[in-house]
């Protein structure tokens, strides 16, 4: 045989392959020159194995080893002469004639070739295993297994096609048109024949003639197919039934949801899913939008919505409405509250102002705003102010000093009136507590031996006052209704005096009292 052609052989009983490893080899034995590719094809598989694995060991008789080393002893003897003879023509000149393990010498050819042990070795394989020559040796395979041979276009005279399932095929050489094979070749179920004479696997999923069901996806196999179910289905007998991934271990942090052949995650209300799809992450609703009127604060999975000073939430707990002080009390301000949108103030009636943020005062009129003509004195009340002349005396009074008017003695109508006359003025608050002391009066001037008594002589007609002798030379006035203003009240106060010799003499005190039309 020209060359050696290593097989590799797959199956899928590959325990019942037999195994033989070849006898080993002389280093000056004679090897084949060319190699070739060798397929096993068992159950529509094709494979290379290991040729150390599959080669069967060279196995005969008793007799045929006998013959054999005979002959080998005779092509020793011959070998021996013929360098014997040729010695003398030339020392360089070697002839091989002894081959290795399962080869022998072809004289005519003068190389090694191959042993058929197949043919010699009688009952070479056992099981009902079929015998298939190999160069070197012989392989035990399934009688079902069919054997593809690559060979070289000039080793294809040698091919021993045909026995025992053996198909030799020649490499495809892809710059030349693929030569017309003499014979057809048989595939195993699921191949088909090529146009190069091969067996190749046929794509039942491609070609439609898989019988994989409506619901099932189809895989092709070498030589065969499997009918599986999609992604998110499992088989249950014949039926593609779907996974409810939501009864498996936890993939959605919050809620899952199955669906026909997947699943998806939902978040609760103030989160969100995350880029993995699983997990929920919390939405910062303040960033986001906003959604309070004024002031916003997350919190994990909600928010809350707060107010400026002077608002309170309103009962959506997203707007704010204006608080209502003024409702809130009626002491938050002496006088009155004016509400406005986030706050409140206090204003003063005509006459007053506002001091700290809440209390009325009288403005003094008399120092910033004087009215009053040259022969006026300006009198400041609460709330107001009044001119009264400079001059209030009256005939036959003439005018002694600030405010005194005196009656001359030398007049003859002033013995039966009060001496003097002093005009005083003052301002008190509208409805002030009772009793009050409002005013106190005193003597001037002090005589030995004389008697003060003091009394109301006019401007109580209502018994609004009370004058209380409070010692020898003094008195209070006291309040003891309470006046509303604004209104004026003037009190004539009459202090008499009496001595040892019975002279008696009065003076008066006119008191202007001015009500203010407020409490404060």
């Amino acid at each position: 045989m020209d060359g050696l052609t290593t097989s590799n052989v797959m199956s899928s009983d590959i325990s019942g392959f037999q195994k033989h490893a070849p006898r080993s080899k002389p280093s000056t034995q004679h090897e084949p020159v060319d190699r070739k590719l060798g397929w096993i094809k068992y159950n529509g598989l094709e494979a290379q194995p290991n040729l150390a694995l599959f080669l069967q060991e060279k196995r005969g008789s008793v007799p045929a080893a006998s013959a054999r080393f005979t002959m080998l002893t005779a092509m020793f003897l011959a070998a021996l002469i013929l360098i014997t003879v040729h010695s003398q023509e030339t020392e360089e000149t070697i002839t091989y004639t002894q081959c290795t393990d399962g080869y022998e010498w072809d004289p005519i050819r003068q190389r090694c070739k191959d042993i058929d042990e197949c043919e010699i070795v009688p009952d070479a394989c056992k099981g009902g295993m079929k015998c298939v020559n190999h160069y070197g040796g012989y392989l035990c395979l399934p009688r079902t297994a069919q054997i593809i041979v690559n060979e070289r276009e000039e080793a294809a005279a040698e091919s021993t096609s045909g026995r025992n399932n053996v198909i030799r095929r020649t490499p495809a050489d892809p710059h030349r048109a693929p030569p017309n094979p003499t014979h057809q070749i048989q595939c195993a179920a699921g191949y088909e024949q090529s146009d190069h004479n091969v067996c190749q696997d046929i794509d039942e999923c491609a070609t439609g003639t898989h019988n994989c069901r409506a619901d099932q996806v189809c895989v092709n196999l070498r030589g065969s197919f499997s009918c599986q179910c999609p992604p998110g289905y499992q088989k249950r007998g014949d039926q593609c039934v779907d996974i409810d991934e939501c009864t498996l271990p936890p993939y959605c942090h919050h809620r899952c949801v199955n669906t026909p052949g997947s699943y998806y995650c939902q978040c609760n209300a103030g989160f969100q899913l995350a880029s993995n799809n699983h997990t929920c992450v919390d939405i910062n609703e303040c960033d986001a939008n906003n959604p309070c009127a004024q002031q916003c604060y997350n919190i994990l999975g909600s928010f809350i919505c707060q107010c400026n000073p002077g608002f309170e939430l309103s009962s959506d707990r997203i707007n704010c409405e204006d608080t209502d002080e003024c409702r809130t009390s009626s002491y938050i301000c002496q006088y009155q509250c004016v509400n406005e949108p986030g706050k409140f103030s206090c204003v003063c009636p005509e006459g007053y102002q506002v001091v700290g943020g809440r209390t009325c005062q009288d403005i003094n009129e008399c120092e910033t705003t004087n009215e009053c003509r040259e022969d006026e004195i300006c009198w400041n009340y609460h709330g107001g102010f009044r001119c009264y002349p400079r001059n209030p005396c009256q005939e036959p009074y003439v005018l002694t000093s600030e405010n005194r008017c005196v009656c001359p003695v030398s007049n003859a109508i002033c013995r039966e009136l009060p001496y003097s006359v002093v005009y005083k003025y003052m301002s008190i608050r509208s409805d002030r507590t009772v009793p009050s002391d409002i005013f106190q009066i005193q003597a001037t001037t002090i005589y030995p031996n004389t008697i003060n008594t003091f009394r109301i002589k006019s401007g109580n007609e209502n018994g609004e006052f009370y004058l209380r002798q409070t010692s020898a030379v003094s008195a209070m006035l006291v309040l003891v209704k309470s006046l509303s203003g604004p209104r004026e009240h003037i009190v004539d106060l009459e202090m008499l005096t009496v001595n040892s010799l019975n002279y008696r003499t009065s003076s008066v005190l006119r008191l202007t009292i001015i009500v203010g039309p407020y409490a404060f």
